[in-house]
């Protein structure tokens, strides 16, 4: 399976991705972007260090000065970028993935990549034609700098909260910490100390599962409110005083109602896998909701053209104007301050919000060359119904939806329903279920 995939590239570390490849990609990518100045960063990864050293190395040879910005959370990458007014930028992550992954997200000029941009990439490496330069390597660690950035959004909190803050083991622990206690939060870590073989859970806050020692914690800590971080801290969950994870979309709406309050109306960007509560919701606040396919730069791309006050995905990934991109710790203070203004519970916040009936992400393990031709058959299997195709293939019943999807990070097929009663939601997962039998044990 290829690692170039539509918003990133990632693999297996030794399998997928090595120090070889790395070095190509670095040339590649100077190449692209003819020589001019870029930022690299990393995170905890115990392959990133020999990653990073060699993409830095092709990137040098390809005629561009290089600031290595250390070793700190992914959006500290994005401030560093705009900090230092470079027009490259790498960071060697490979996000929410299980530690065996490592990857590249790159950026340059102002927008994410696009889908072309990765082909063309890839292309490079394949066909070697390099422009041959002298670069040069500048070292500047920015995390201090991004963190006195994100700490002047905000004021100290005016009553006494207590949070949970599970990092994973991921790189934002030390950070995440330092932050909330400068605010005047009562810190309970958990997972905090960095450790690139992310030994207690996987990285990847969106699955409930790994969320379990942090409800515990939140609950037995009498906190009031949890955090959960992916691996390099540009995905956030919440976890309420009762020890329920709040899903992303409630999440969203209750920034934007928080935003809309503070800055007036305005656009929201949202996960096309959300429930249509989001619209629902948003368009009854004086809002409007721009549903885009699922994926970072997807979703982050339309943000900044449309200007919106901010954007969501059910991933975890939270975008603010502020900040002019997604980030996790920027988030959960956000969540905070919410909660300390309002002086409400984070599960009143919610209780505030219509519940929905809809299944979570259901992920299928699907490392087979025949994706495209699933998703053609259910969509020749459900032609008598409206079909939307803007990401995958998503069928509108008259109660609800159902939707199947290639995910853009992994090599899995993505699933999700939702219906506008819970019969409703009952009856089109056996609809999908007859239509595609294969899938059936993963539906039901």
């Amino acid at each position: 399976m290829s690692i170039f995939k539509a918003c990133d590239i990632r693999g297996i570390y030794k399998e997928d991705l090595d120090e070889e490849k790395t070095f190509e990609i670095g040339r590649a990518f100077g190449t692209m972007i003819e020589g001019k100045d870029v930022v690299v960063g990393g995170d905890v990864r115990l392959s990133t260090p020999s990653l990073k050293k060699k993409i830095i190395e092709g990137l040098i040879l390809s005629g561009s000065k290089v600031i290595d910005i250390g070793t700190l959370p992914t959006p500290a990458f994005y401030f560093a970028k705009r900090h230092l007014n470079t027009y490259g930028g790498v960071m060697v992550t490979a996000s929410h993935n299980p530690s065996k992954y490592n990857g590249f997200k790159i950026i340059f000029g102002d927008l994410p990549v696009r889908e072309e941009d990765i082909e063309d990439l890839e292309k490079l490496t394949k066909i070697k034609k390099y422009r041959d330069g002298k670069g040069e390597l500048i070292t500047k660690p920015m995390l201090e700098e991004y963190e006195k950035y994100i700490l002047r959004f905000f004021h100290p909190i005016t009553k006494r909260l207590k949070v949970v803050i599970d990092a994973g083991n991921g790189v934002c622990g030390p950070t995440a910490i330092k932050l909330f206690t400068n605010l005047g939060y009562d810190v309970e870590p958990l997972f905090c100390e960095m450790d690139g073989n992310f030994p207690h859970r996987e990285p990847n806050p969106a699955i409930e599962e790994n969320l379990k020692y942090l409800k515990k914690k939140v609950v037995e800590s009498n906190a009031d409110f949890g955090v959960a971080f992916d691996g390099d801290g540009d995905r956030v969950a919440f976890v309420d005083e009762e020890g329920r994870v709040l899903s992303s979309e409630k999440g969203i709406i209750i920034f934007a109602k928080y935003l809309f309050k503070k800055d007036g109306a305005g656009k929201i960007v949202y996960d096309h896998k959300c429930s249509t509560v989001v619209e629902k919701e948003i368009t009854k606040l004086g809002g409007t909701a721009i549903r885009e396919k699922s994926g970072h730069a997807f979703i982050k791309r339309n943000f900044l053209i449309q200007n919106a006050i901010m954007a969501g995905e059910i991933s975890g990934h939270y975008f603010f104007r502020e900040l002019g991109g997604d980030d996790g710790i920027y988030a959960a203070l956000l969540m905070g301050e919410i909660i300390d203004k309002k002086n409400k519970k984070l599960s009143e916040l919610a209780n505030q919000i219509p519940d929905y009936y809809i299944t979570p992400d259901i992920r299928i393990p699907y490392p087979y060359e025949d994706k495209e031709e699933l998703l053609n058959s259910v969509k020749e299997k459900f032609k008598e119904y409206p079909i939307d195709t803007l990401d995958g293939v998503r069928v509108i019943f008259p109660n609800g939806w159902g939707l199947i999807r290639i995910s853009v990070t992994e090599p899995v097929i993505t699933m999700r329903f939702e219906g506008d009663t819970n019969e409703d939601l009952r009856k089109i997962k056996d609809i999908f279920s007859d239509a595609i039998p294969e899938l059936k044990d993963w539906i039901r």
